[in-house]
């Protein structure tokens, strides 16, 4: 039996002396902060964002509906949950077309969980936004340092992250088959 392996960066960002303004949406965009009903919403979200990216290929968890209701279920349950930076983004016309999950790690760690815009909506700064409000989340929640993963072959997200601040800390390679 073969083991597929995929190469993945770990990221971090030092919150300690940064200020985080609060991010504009385009007109039209609204955010949508966590709430318990809104499961579903962030799941098929997460779902429309990654079904098209090569972290579906990757992960079990983001290649069906189902599996991103049950990797939203899984976050949100978890006792290290943040929702203060979990927010769904609302496009003009009433769709869902972004989400994003922090949990708290260790101590003063915080980790982004999936990052996922709608590919129809990309390109309008929205994942940046997301990443931005879900920082500012993590700081009002004490938080002085976050991570995030990221396969490699994303060079569109890991140039994102590295604009707003992120710096690579580490190769991993993961399982993947």
């Amino acid at each position: 039996m073969s083991v597929l392996v995929c190469r993945r960066l770990r990221m971090e960002i030092d919150l300690a002396e940064r200020v985080l303004d609060e991010p504009e949406l385009p007109d039209g965009y609204r955010w949508q902060a966590w709430s318990p009903e809104l499961l579903d919403r962030h799941a098929a979200a997460k779902f429309r964002g990654f079904s098209e990216e090569p972290d579906a290929r990757v992960f079990q968890s983001l290649r069906e509906a189902r599996e991103c209701r049950q990797l939203m279920e899984y976050i949100v349950t978890s006792m290290h949950f943040l929702p203060r930076t979990t927010w769904l983004l609302v496009a003009p016309d009433r769709s869902d077309c972004g989400t994003i999950q922090g949990l708290e790690t260790i101590g003063e760690w915080g980790a982004i969980q999936n990052v996922g815009v709608v590919s129809e909506h990309r390109g309008r700064g929205l994942g940046r936004a997301l990443v931005r409000k879900a920082l500012i989340g993590f700081q009002s929640s004490s938080i002085r340092r976050v991570s995030l993963e990221v396969t490699t072959v994303n060079a569109r997200a890991i140039g994102l992250y590295e604009s707003l601040g992120f710096v690579r800390t580490k190769t991993l390679f993961r399982d993947v088959s």
